[in-house]
């Protein structure tokens, strides 16, 4: 799974600076200086080596990790035109605010909860030891419409299967966006590695629960009584796409 190979590097002072930032997901340049207590020369020298190596990348003043997930695409039908790309840090209010508009039309439990997490730790993709996740987008205009996101767990046991997510917003269906999305999780997924995604939706969302089926997606398992929404007990349907 080439997307999570660990780097090597040629120093301590590198290494420490490139792991603070992994644990964090985003940490600001003043901020990361103070932690390292490097002489400003040599921290500048080692934040240079690392954005010139590809580990890290810099957006406005915020640092990263520069993980390539792949290129941009544009699709055009019928005069709507709208793009596909890795997601950044900069989307970050929009791609809450897109999974929120989704999970307040629909009954998305994952969904939320991914939602509250962006919230908890303030960073769009992580990439560490213990949690890894990416995010792809699509934008209108410049503006987050959908997203698809991948929950990657770094457990080896299962490391071979990773939670998809997608979603876009109700004004944006019907043109497509939600197919580009699935299909760019599942293509990254199979690029690097991974032999399944699975998704959980509850049963009352058939809307999802059509999506994926005509997709490709199975149901695996159904667990009984799993979520209570309304008041209601309500099953959970557990799907796949085998890679």
């Amino acid at each position: 799974m080439g997307a999570i190979e660990r780097p090597a590097f040629s120093s301590e002072d590198r290494k420490r600076i490139y792991e603070y930032v992994e644990r964090h997901g985003t940490v600001k340049r003043h901020k990361l200086r103070q932690v390292v207590e490097l002489p400003a020369s040599e921290f500048e020298t080692h934040l240079e080596a690392l954005t010139a190596d590809g580990y890290l990348t810099e957006d406005d003043g915020t640092l990263q990790l520069a993980l390539e997930f792949g290129a941009i695409e544009t699709y055009e039908q019928n005069g709507f035109e709208f793009t596909v790309r890795p997601a950044r840090q900069r989307d970050f209010e929009g791609l809450v605010e897109t999974i929120r508009d989704v999970t307040s039309e629909e009954t998305y439990v994952v969904a939320e909860t991914i939602a509250a997490e962006l919230l908890y730790e303030n960073a769009v993709n992580r990439h560490n030891t213990v949690k890894s996740r990416m995010f792809f987008v699509a934008t209108v205009d410049g503006n987050v419409v959908g997203w698809t996101h991948l929950d990657l767990p770094q457990v080896e046991q299962v490391q071979g299967t990773a939670q998809q997510t997608v979603g876009v917003k109700e004004a944006y269906r019907g043109h497509g966006i939600g197919s580009k999305l699935l299909h760019r999780g599942i293509e990254w997924a199979e690029a690097n590695g991974y032999r399944k995604v699975y998704n959980s939706i509850p049963v009352v969302n058939d809307d999802a629960l059509e999506f994926l089926t005509m997709h490709g997606w199975d149901t695996e398992a159904i667990r009984r009584n799993h979520y209570t929404i309304d008041g209601e007990h309500v099953d959970e349907v557990m799907m796949a796409y085998e890679l």
